[in-house]
Formats: structure tokens, C-alpha cells, sequence
């Protein structure tokens, strides 16, 4: 995966699925967080971005998806675990086929990450000003309707 340490920064490079569905947004946690995020993961050597969207879905949730296109490009600058990490973000509209089991805007899911327990969950894109979100940007991103192109630098101060 590329993510490597370099002047006492980690450097990610992540692809990430943004999904919707009428006024709603998919979004997912690792078991004891306590901030929500939009699912994905950190691209391999040698696979694109789209590609590893793909396979992070087939990977947390057996969900095949159609990758769809770019919507953001995201600096994301953040402290976690006490380490400074500078992650580069692709993040993609995609698409779930329309008899998935994820679908029920009403039900919590239950993912893999490498055998931690990932919890997926449906919210209002136009409420999220009340839920720990992050990148925080997400919060205005995502109620903009329809979602826009832009090119994003998130600054954060604690995580």
C-alpha cells in the first residue's frame, strides 16, 4: 500500500467510495472510533484509484460496485495515534447495485477490516453538521447537491 513515513509525516495515498442514495450518504466507522467516515483505503503499488475502490468495497462489505467519477482531490493534513500524517485523497462517486442488501437506509451493516469490525451506516447528507464527520469538509461537501468537482485542502488540528 503506499503509505510510508517521511520527515516525521505519514503519507497516505487513499481512494475513497462516496455513495448516496436519495437524500443519504453511506458512511462507515471502525469498531471503538467514535468519528464517521466515507468507506475506501489505501491504493496499492501499481493499481489505480478507481480500482482500489472496487476492491475495498468487495473487501469490508462482498459488494460489487461500478466506480463512477471523480469528485474531489483532497489534501488531507491531520495528527493520528500522535503521528502527523499528510494523505492525499481521490474520492469517487460510486454506484451499489440496486438489490444490495446495503441499501436499507434503516439497518446499521457490519464490515471487515482485516478482522476489525467495521459499522456502516446510512445519514442525511444535509445533517451532518451534528455528527463527528471526518475530514470535516465532508459536512458541506456532501450537502451539495448535485456534488460538485473541486479540489480540497483539509487542515486539522486534533484527531
Amino acid at each position: 500500500m503506499l503509505s510510508f513515513d517521511t520527515d516525521g509525516y505519514r503519507f497516505n495515498l487513499r481512494a475513497v467510495a462516496v455513495i448516496t442514495t436519495a437524500d443519504h450518504v453511506l458512511l462507515h466507522r471502525l469498531e471503538g472510533d467514535e468519528y464517521w467516515s466515507l468507506p475506501g483505503g489505501r491504493v496499492e503499488a501499481g493499481e489505480d484509484a478507481a480500482t482500489t475502490v472496487a476492491r475495498e468495497m468487495r473487501e469490508e462489505l462482498a459488494l460489487s460496485v461500478e466506480v463512477g467519477p471523480l469528485l474531489w482531490i483532497v489534501e488531507n493534513f491531520f495528527t493520528g495515534g500522535g503521528q502527523p500524517h499528510h494523505e492525499v485523497g481521490l474520492y469517487f462517486a460510486t454506484e451499489v447495485p440496486p438489490d444490495a442488501r446495503i441499501l436499507d437506509l434503516h439497518a446499521r451493516h457490519i464490515g471487515d477490516e482485516q478482522g476489525s469490525k467495521l459499522e456502516f451506516a446510512w445519514f442525511n447528507r444535509r445533517a451532518l453538521a451534528d455528527i463527528d464527520v471526518r475530514p470535516v469538509f465532508l459536512r458541506d461537501a456532501l450537502a451539495q447537491s448535485p456534488l460538485q468537482f473541486a479540489h480540497v485542502v483539509n487542515r486539522e488540528t486534533s484527531r
